[in-house]
């Protein structure tokens, strides 16, 4: 099975290095963002308020970049898949390759938000592990309603509705751990307790998208 997963990883990556709009589209739209804001803010920005709109943008960006996980190839794709490997290395690979393009994404947003709106973090360390965290779960997440959403004419609209309601616990998680950075430098045992809810969360959908995705992949 890895040497399925494996294959199929390195063919996305493949399919990203040749095409490269995607990854360009979503820098554009996070650059765009960020540079409003700046203006909005004129410079002068809460710690909160940063902390809010980072993790807001980063949502949105992250959804841009799972859409095209499954809703981008044909049925015909699907059932050649279908033939070659098992479900459950299709799944994988995608999270793995979602999850190498939200920390790739996830930095890049860090550094145009220095470049704009400045640096915040104290606790720099503990902001690092909730953004790994963050990204980990903002791909598994979306990766598994990609997946689901693809069976439906109208992916793009049930991608929308499914993934914000799931994707909330992971926010709101992540924000009071990202608030925590911005005063701290500690690992409070509150902040211990996050980590080890948006850990346990991460490894839960991975699981779900492990068992359940095979019976989706049959239809």
């Amino acid at each position: 099975m890895w040497q399925e997963i494996k294959a199929l990883f390195l063919k996305d990556v493949q399919l990203e290095l040749k095409q490269k709009y995607s990854i360009n589209s979503i820098i554009l739209y996070v650059f765009s963002t960020v540079f409003v804001a700046y203006l909005s803010f004129q410079g002068n920005i809460e710690p909160r308020s940063w902390n809010v709109l980072f993790w807001i943008i980063l949502l949105f960006a992250a959804v841009n970049a799972t859409t095209k996980s499954f809703v981008q190839e044909r049925p015909s794709r699907h059932l050649y898949y279908y033939t070659l490997a098992a479900p459950q290395s299709v799944i994988l690979s995608k999270i793995f390759y979602n999850s190498l393009m939200m920390i790739i994404i996830a930095v890049i947003t860090f550094v145009i938000f220095q470049l704009f709106l400045g640096n915040m973090i104290v606790g720099n360390l503990l902001f690092f592990v909730s953004l790994l965290l963050g990204s980990l779960g903002f791909a598994s997440t979306l990766t598994m309603v990609a997946g689901i959403a693809s069976r439906s004419e109208n992916n793009f609209a049930l991608m929308a509705i499914l993934s914000f309601p799931l994707m909330l616990p992971f926010l709101l998680s992540l924000m009071k751990l990202s608030d925590m950075a911005l005063t701290s430098a500690e690992f409070s045992p509150a902040a211990w307790q996050l980590l080890g809810v948006v850990f346990g969360l991460n490894i839960i959908v991975i699981m779900l998208s492990y068992l359940l995705f095979p019976y989706l992949w049959k239809d």
